[in-house]
């Protein structure tokens, strides 16, 4: 395919997605469906134009992951494993460690990755303009392919026993730059404990930064948001006996102010030794790339997560089914060409 058709492609279908997205907007599912309509007509005619997401050298795509040791790395290494197995050299991935979500999307937006993962928030914060960026970030989504948990854990022998005796105290927040640490945040300042006198000390450090803190009594309580089980948190809880503080009760108050992106979850019984079951606050995962990445190269790369989807979230999460009516779930980040194409084929 020529520049210039790419070019008029990529113009057609942006434009394609931005109406048919605001068209969405009271109808979340059908909406996604005459997206997907909108914008598969001109993943065709680009097809037409004689693209081909077979033809040529391999597509090497940079991916925006996480620090080494979490979740989201884990996930992008696993990914890379799998394109490399899925033979017919189409496709490889390339990791990139970051310090997750904020710190991602400013690298997709600079173009120093084509693909990034982020929590919702931080995605629709940068497809919005919304602090903590300062204009909208042009991000498109590829699936949503798992829910993080808002983890709160304090030692179960101390004083803490709710959010509001988190008053003055030092928190783990969560490291600089991390999805977690933007929902510990808002997690602090829907509770009033942001300003004033009441404020949490927030410290700004990674899970496992965290959990030595908490361990040796420098912290008093660590946000972690992330799949369940979560290993390090595992192990944690073997050397410290945790308590888990219930958060669902500030669902509501986040989904007034920040969208449905917020949802109420719950923490099982028999993770981490819990005995009962904990509300909590769970924040879907997003798989993005920039708009100018080509949409054969993107459908390729759906094809093999959900080819190898229960390899790829058994690294990060357990018991989590990962299907097409859920992926395309991606709230105010619109879908890809690529990713519209993918999953118009899957729907027939």
């Amino acid at each position: 395919m020529t520049h210039a058709v790419t070019h008029a492609v990529t113009h057609a279908v942006t434009h394609a997605v931005t109406h048919a997205a605001a068209d969405a907007a009271a109808d979340a599912a059908a909406g996604r469906r005459r997206l997907m309509g909108a914008v598969f007509g001109a993943v065709a005619a680009a097809a037409l134009a004689g693209c081909s997401a077979s033809s040529g050298p391999a597509a090497r795509l940079r991916l925006a992951t996480g620090p080494p040791g979490g979740p989201y790395n884990a996930f992008g290494r696993a990914l890379a494993r799998a394109a490399a197995d899925a033979g017919g050299g189409r496709l490889e991935i390339a990791p990139v460690a970051t310090a997750a979500s904020v710190d991602n999307l400013r690298r997709l937006d600079e173009g120093s990755v084509d693909l990034a993962l982020s929590m919702a928030d931080v995605a629709e914060d940068a497809a919005l303009g919304r602090e903590p960026f300062a204009r909208r970030v042009p991000v498109t989504a590829l699936a949503r392919v798992y829910v993080n948990y808002t983890h709160l854990l304090v030692p179960a022998a101390g004083p803490v026993r709710s959010v509001a005796d988190l008053a003055g105290r030092p928190v783990a927040v969560g490291a600089a730059g991390s999805g977690a640490q933007v929902v510990a945040a808002r997690v602090l300042r829907a509770a009033g404990l942001s300003e004033g006198p009441a404020a949490a000390d927030e410290r700004q450090l990674g899970l496992a930064e965290s959990a030595a803190a908490l361990r040796g009594g420098s912290v008093d309580a660590v946000f972690w948001s992330g799949g369940v089980p979560t290993p390090a948190l595992t192990d944690l809880a073997r050397a410290l006996p945790l308590r888990f503080l219930a958060l669902d009760g500030l669902a509501d108050v986040l989904r007034r102010r920040f969208g449905p992106v917020y949802t109420p979850v719950t923490l099982p019984a028999g993770a981490y030794g819990l005995t009962a079951p904990v509300g909590t606050i769970g924040v879907g995962n997003y798989l993005l790339a920039r708009e100018d990445v080509a949409a054969g190269a993107t459908a390729e790369l759906l094809r093999v997560v959900f080819d190898r989807r229960g390899d790829l979230l058994g690294e990060v999460t357990a018991g989590v089914r990962l299907e097409p009516r859920f992926a395309i779930s991606t709230g105010a980040v619109p879908l890809h060409p690529g990713a519209v194409s993918y999953y118009r084929s899957v729907y027939g």
